[in-house]
């Protein structure tokens, strides 16, 4: 089926046809859908994706070296802010559509986009994704990490964030040169079934660097050969939301801010997620 009938791809004037030009021309000869040039990154501008990338870990692994039983979530977002500062950074959350903290920090059932407060304190066997997207020098660098308050939870909870990261890797697996977002979506997918997961599907990776949010969105449920062709040179995240039990979520009703998403079943849910560049032989992470 054509994806488009408006050509998205356009070659530079005056220049003659490289691989990269044949290669995409072709699939969007097929009616696939392929990305514009201006999703291409040059080295230039994903050298400052990595150094944004250092930051964006270097945060994560402060907060891995203070989170501890009975501190609060809003003592992560302190963190993550002084951190910033530090490091002549911003943190893009921050104000970013009205959500009021530098950081995601969603704990058990709560998907994503968990707001840090005071009122929230970890209890051991919590388990908290810590959701950090930095700027450095007008550069974005998107990732987030589990971790199991005080190293020790449930054998099922302990089970899911487990399996959530293998399907980060097997996503990034997949991820591969001239393949198509949909491949990314079908591996993460089929490895989650096999433990009666469910994937969600409201949420998404997303292209990232220039901006926070950009082309393509990347689904992690779908059929192969489907969604946009992966071109060396795009960057983007891959970002399983994993739950436990159903894949459907919903907005907690009593955040006066609309952002916190939560599994329709109340199941825990986890997520891992990394920047990454396509290569010429598969993806590189940008925020290890």
């Amino acid at each position: 089926m054509m994806f488009n009938k408006k050509k998205r791809w356009h070659c530079l004037p005056g220049q003659p046809l490289t691989e990269l030009d044949k290669k995409v021309m072709y699939w969007e000869s097929k009616g696939k859908e392929v990305p514009t040039r201006q999703l291409i990154k040059t080295p230039e501008q994903i050298e400052g994706i990595r150094r944004s990338g250092v930051v964006n870990t270097g945060c994560l692994d402060e907060v891995a070296r203070q989170i501890h039983v009975g501190m609060n979530t809003q003592e992560i977002d302190d963190i993550c802010m002084q951190y910033c500062k530090e490091h002549h950074a911003i943190p893009a959350c921050l104000n970013y559509e009205g959500y009021p903290k530098s950081v995601c920090t969603s704990i058990n059932e709560v998907v994503c986009h968990g707001i840090p407060k005071k009122e929230d304190v970890l209890q051991e066997g919590d388990i908290v994704n810590v959701d950090m997207t930095t700027i450095l020098d007008g550069y974005y660098a998107d990732a987030s990490r589990m971790f199991i308050v005080g190293g020790k939870t449930t054998p099922e909870k302990e089970q899911l964030v487990r399996v959530a990261k293998e399907c980060l890797e097997i996503g990034m697996e997949a991820a591969q040169p001239y393949s198509f977002v949909g491949d990314i979506g079908h591996a993460i997918e089929k490895h989650a079934k096999k433990y009666g997961y469910g994937i969600v599907r409201d949420l998404c990776g997303h292209g990232v660097g220039l901006d926070f949010h950009e082309e393509p969105d990347v689904t992690h449920y779908g059929r192969k050969g489907t969604g946009m062709l992966l071109v060396p040179g795009m960057v983007f995240t891959i970002e399983p939301m994993v739950n436990m039990g159903t894949w459907r979520v919903f907005i907690d009703a009593d955040d006066p801010f609309g952002w916190e998403v939560i599994t329709e079943d109340e199941k825990p849910s986890a997520q891992w997620e990394h920047t990454l560049v396509m290569t010429e032989h598969g993806v590189e992470v940008l925020t290890y």
